[in-house]
């Protein structure tokens, strides 16, 4: 059953081989893989826009511009040739990456937000769209971390998407998405 009538995107965060496949493995980061390729698939049949933004580190770090670990996981079925693809340098999928001008020239209302760090990126994203006329959907099961010093993986993706769901976004999951 669709949960609006209103224009979707799918907006991938920061699924990229250095944070996917560092020596801290994200939470159920297989699953959550399946559930954004199965997303993306979903999104490409109906036609719905795709947006995957990648994290750019600084010349030196290991995620700088153009270096092995900042590229895209090779497995994520985003398509440079058909989908966009921005790079930022900020937590914000917004901040200086041109998304909210593309998201407006797309005439997209809501956007369907997966990818990774729950506590960073995604936090930072799902926060902000609302403040830029965006309605987000953040999908429960199919945005991860790695556990920290202080608190688990499991335990962080949880307290986000209680903290999140109702001031900044929705929550949904996978199977439940339409475009």
């Amino acid at each position: 059953m669709p949960l609006s009538n209103a224009k979707r995107a799918l907006l991938v965060i920061d699924m990229q081989v250095g944070l996917f496949n560092g020596p801290d493995k994200p939470y159920k980061r297989a699953q959550v893989l399946e559930n954004i390729n199965q997303l993306i698939r979903r999104a490409r049949q109906a036609g719905a826009p795709i947006f995957a933004v990648r994290h750019t580190g600084p010349a030196e770090s290991p995620i700088a511009a153009g270096s092995p670990f900042w590229q895209l996981l090779p497995n994520l079925e985003v398509d440079e040739e058909l989908d966009s693809v921005l790079d930022k340098t900020r937590p914000s999928c917004f901040v200086g990456t041109g998304l909210v001008e593309r998201l407006q020239e797309a005439q997209v209302k809501e956007l369907v937000i997966v990818g990774m760090k729950t506590q960073y990126c995604v936090d930072a994203t799902c926060r902000a769209a609302g403040d830029l006329g965006f309605a987000a959907l953040l999908v429960e099961d199919a945005h991860t971390c790695m556990d920290t010093p202080a608190l688990g993986a499991k335990k962080i993706i949880a307290h986000h998407n209680a903290t999140l769901n109702g001031p900044f976004v929705r929550l949904v999951k996978t199977p439940d998405v339409t475009f």
